[in-house]
């Protein structure tokens, strides 16, 4: 299936294999959305991955099936980016050029916003790319399955390793560092750079995100495997009773 998403503020067109849909997502969605109706509130799953797997483009192409299927629970996405620290707290701090690992976020405003994602009137903050910071407040939360997608959500570090008591359900996303290191090149070429400065961040940048991810993450109910040619594979799945 080919799916014309907006994600980041840009579109274009992602294509989903038939049998994932088939096998894959619509069966996880069913589940979510009966885990949702048992539980007669709203459902919050976490899905974590390093960079380069494609968590909004997935959450969005989800939000897109909840909807097309009159069976299922509608479903949001909600991204981390929002907890970004403002870029003045970074330069003070002299984190400016590590922007994105997990001492980079505000792990508190985020463990706040959780708690209050049962109100009917939650709001959820965005990071404007234009301005490069977070704006509290700015996305209204609607939908009864609420995906909150990010790089850190199940790290097994201080601090954070308490978040996943925070979550319902939980989805984490691996892949081989090789098939994510081509991934990430080329989307920094897609913003201009060329191959060898847009190798030159993954080295000095994405790397350590990807490694860190991908090596201190705790165990989650479902774990997937993204292949090379963007379909998945089930590493592991706990199915909700």
């Amino acid at each position: 299936m080919n799916v014309e998403l907006d994600v980041n503020g840009l579109s274009y067109i992602a294509t989903f294999p038939d049998k994932d849909i088939r096998d894959l997502h619509l069966p996880l969605l069913r589940m979510l959305t009966e885990f949702q109706r048992r539980k007669k509130q709203r459902l919050i799953v976490f899905l974590a991955a390093p960079p380069g797997v494609g968590k909004s483009t997935l959450t969005s192409f989800w939000q897109i099936l909840s909807r097309q299927d009159m069976d299922l629970k509608d479903l949001q996405g909600l991204p981390m980016d929002g907890f970004h620290r403002y870029n003045s707290y970074l330069d003070e701090h002299n984190l400016r050029a590590r922007k994105g690992a997990p001492e980079t976020f505000d792990l508190g405003l985020l463990k706040d916003y959780l708690a209050t994602l049962q109100q009917p009137d939650a709001r959820w903050p965005a990071y404007d790319r234009n301005l490069h910071d977070p704006v509290h407040n700015a996305i209204e939360v609607t939908s009864p399955i609420l995906v909150i997608e990010g790089n850190w959500l199940l790290l097994k570090e201080p601090g954070w390793q308490e978040l996943i008591a925070l979550s319902d359900y939980s989805i984490f996303i691996t892949s081989p560092i090789e098939n994510l290191k081509q991934r990430l090149i080329e989307r920094k070429m897609k913003g201009g750079l060329s191959y060898q400065d847009a190798e030159n961040f993954f080295e000095n940048s994405d790397a350590l995100n990807v490694q860190r991810v991908l090596n201190n993450s705790q165990r989650a109910d479902m774990t997937l495997m993204l292949l090379p040619d963007g379909s998945y594979s089930t590493v592991d799945i706990n199915i909700l009773d």
